[in-house]
């Protein structure tokens, strides 16, 4: 049929991890009914605990684009949770000035990392290894115990809520609006502006050129190095950005946080149709 739509195969496993939560999901509402499994705030929870590592989730998509990998990630939203918590409770720092230190540290990581893969040539697994381990060690030279954050502004922000409207009755019969953290819509507005720059921007589609062919992008006439290190620039301002919201939803920094983070991103790039070989993928899934 004329201008039938085929599935890809990226396309093919994302239906089936959205078919395979939809099974669990509701197995859970089920088995689980009497926990309050089933209320619409069960569900908006997923969003809730997970607004950081969607926005990590878009700067591993769009590195991976490219080719290339970033395992460091899951370090660097440690040292970003354990020095903003640092910064506010024990060098009195302000809120504002730790999500600015969050955001700087994020962008130093991709600054360097990005340098030495764009214009250096090193592989990425390597140079993002070893910044995984930088961010570790790093994260326990700030301190080894556990600083729980108490710093008044933070808290507001890490216990806003914004009520929807609709929601469930209690047991009492009272209606009890559903509602979000602003982690989350800053993560949805992280999403939209990834797929939008990926899809309506040069730089989007030199991504996409350089990852599916670079010594074609280079025949093009595209500024490979350049481009890449944009890439990487993006992908640590992410990172920090990640791993700030994630702090608001801990309220506390410690050396082991966040272990394994790397691997959930990366995981979720790639069931969302971000190939590892580069050239494919979005941030909403790749669905033909």
């Amino acid at each position: 049929m004329k201008g039938k739509l085929k599935l890809s195969k990226t396309g093919f496993l994302l239906l089936i991890t959205i078919v395979m939560f939809i099974i669990m999901y509701a197995i859970g509402m089920v088995v689980f009914f009497d926990k309050g499994f089933a209320r619409p705030q069960m569900f908006l929870n997923l969003f809730i605990s997970n607004a950081g590592l969607l926005v990590i989730a878009c700067g591993l998509t769009i590195v991976m684009i490219t080719g290339g990998i970033d395992i460091s990630v899951g370090s660097v939203t440690a040292l970003v949770c354990m020095c903003a918590a640092d910064m506010m409770e024990n060098k009195g720092a302000s809120a504002y000035q730790a999500l600015f230190f969050s955001l700087f540290i994020g962008v130093l990581f991709g600054v360097v990392q990005g340098y030495l893969i764009s214009y250096l040539r090193i592989q990425p697994f390597i140079i993002t290894l070893a910044g995984l381990f930088f961010g570790r060690g790093m994260t326990a030279i700030v301190s080894t115990d556990m600083i729980a954050i108490k710093n008044e502004t933070f808290l507001k922000w890490a216990n806003a809520k914004i009520f929807l409207p609709f929601g469930y009755y209690n047991r009492h019969g009272v209606l009890v609006n559903a509602y979000i953290y602003p982690t989350v819509i800053i993560a949805l507005i992280v999403i939209l502006v990834i797929s939008i720059i990926l899809r309506f921007t040069k730089f989007g589609r030199a991504l996409y050129a350089i990852g599916g062919n670079e010594q074609s992008a280079v025949m093009m006439g595209l500024n490979v190095k350049a481009t890449k290190m944009k890439a990487y620039v993006l992908d640590g301002f992410l990172a920090g950005l990640g791993g700030f919201l994630f702090c608001l939803n801990s309220c506390a920094g410690f050396v082991e946080q966040a272990k394994g983070l790397e691997m959930d991103a990366i995981a979720a790039a790639v069931i969302g149709g971000t190939l590892l070989s580069g050239g494919v993928g979005t941030v909403i899934g790749n669905p033909v």
